[in-house]
């Protein structure tokens, strides 16, 4: 069979090698005999398997004994309650920077629980650039960001300058960039786009933030649970996390987050060149703010969009079509997509200009 091109933006591309380890796996996990998703997770073989996640995650992202690593469930979309439940006292004032769908939907959940303050918005020009010269309270509990807009494809490239606690929804770029782990308090990311599949969700965070808001929290909804119970206080999606340990082992083997971080950004380069040389083709967001995870590009007309988007799948080009807010394409570049991948959507829109230009 002819290699798809998968720019899914989510779930997105897995690493071959994680897809046959999960199949493994599902036969015969480490010799038992026993397939990964009928062993007990009390057992030692899973036990060592958690152990071992967490060490890479601590290893890749340089995290010291002052931050948990947890593994919970409900993705990224429960973390905006969470996050708020955790961190934001009764009668205190958290503080959102809102960049677009999911950012949005982290304020709304967040006003549930307390008073919420947008210190600044890009929803003005539908969320094409990222907002700057805002000033975040000094007397916030925490302030909220998401580093990455899968939608409308923007991505926070400096980390704000926060007088508090910062959080950092990293659902989409996650291990696909190097960070200063000093510089969040909290980062929660869904698994399904750069670190595996959906079903778990990745939270590290800093202990001495944490059982500070004065409200009862649900045993279930408490960090401290799963720190306390190292993410098994109840049955932990298994298979979830063990495709995730596999990506981090794969993304361990190539280099780490550096040289992940070089690739990407080649990747993107390699096709914003072509956006923005191609004349059938523009791009839909600030130049500065462009994100090297998803690239969002629209055609210079209905009819052209239209052939595009058949000509792409024709040529096995997957999962390109823009969310409906924006439109047009997106392509998403998450760290499994090799740069064969993006080197082919290139040629097939080199091809296309020929034809129909």
């Amino acid at each position: 069979m002819d290699k798809v091109h998968n720019f899914s933006a989510g779930p997105g591309i897995l690493p071959q090698e994680v897809i046959e380890g999960g199949i493994e796996a599902l036969k015969n996990f480490k010799n038992m005999g026993l397939s990964l998703v009928e062993i007990s997770h009390r057992s030692k073989e899973w036990e060592d398997t958690m152990a071992e996640s967490e060490a890479l995650i601590r290893e890749l992202y340089n995290v010291g004994n002052d931050y948990a690593v947890i593994f919970v469930q409900g993705g990224a979309s429960l973390q905006f309650t969470q996050v708020p439940q955790n961190l934001l006292p009764v009668g205190g004032k958290a503080a959102y920077l809102k960049t677009g769908t999911w950012a949005s939907n982290a304020t709304k959940e967040a006003k549930h629980w307390g008073d919420v303050q947008v210190v600044a918005s890009s929803e003005d020009k539908n969320f094409n650039y990222i907002p700057k010269g805002y000033e975040i309270p000094s007397d916030a509990a925490y302030f909220h960001i998401t580093t990455n807009n899968t939608i409308f494809g923007t991505e926070l490239h400096h980390v704000p300058d926060s007088p508090v606690p910062l959080v950092a929804d990293m659902s989409s770029d996650i291990f696909s960039r190097q960070i200063e782990l000093k510089n969040y308090d909290l980062i929660y990311a869904g698994a399904q786009k750069n670190m595996g599949a959906a079903g778990v969700t990745l939270v590290i965070v800093k202990k001495d933030v944490l059982g500070k808001t004065g409200r009862q929290i649900p045993t279930m909804l408490d960090y401290r649970t799963h720190v306390e119970k190292e993410s098994m206080y109840n049955t932990p999606p298994v298979f979830a996390i063990y495709l995730s340990y596999l990506t981090l082992k794969w993304i361990k083997k190539i280099g780490g987050v550096g040289p992940m971080e070089a690739r990407n950004r080649e990747k993107a380069s390699t096709l914003y060149a072509e956006i923005d040389r191609n004349p059938l083709f523009t791009g839909t967001t600030a130049i500065e703010d462009r994100s090297i995870m998803n690239l969002c590009f629209v055609a210079k007309d209905l009819d052209c969009e239209n052939k595009f988007d058949a000509f792409a799948e024709k040529h096995l080009c997957v999962g390109l079509k823009g969310h409906r807010s924006v439109g047009g394409f997106r392509a998403s570049l998450y760290n499994a997509l090799p740069l064969e991948s993006v080197q082919h959507l290139v040629n097939v829109m080199k091809e296309f200009e020929k034809q129909y230009a």
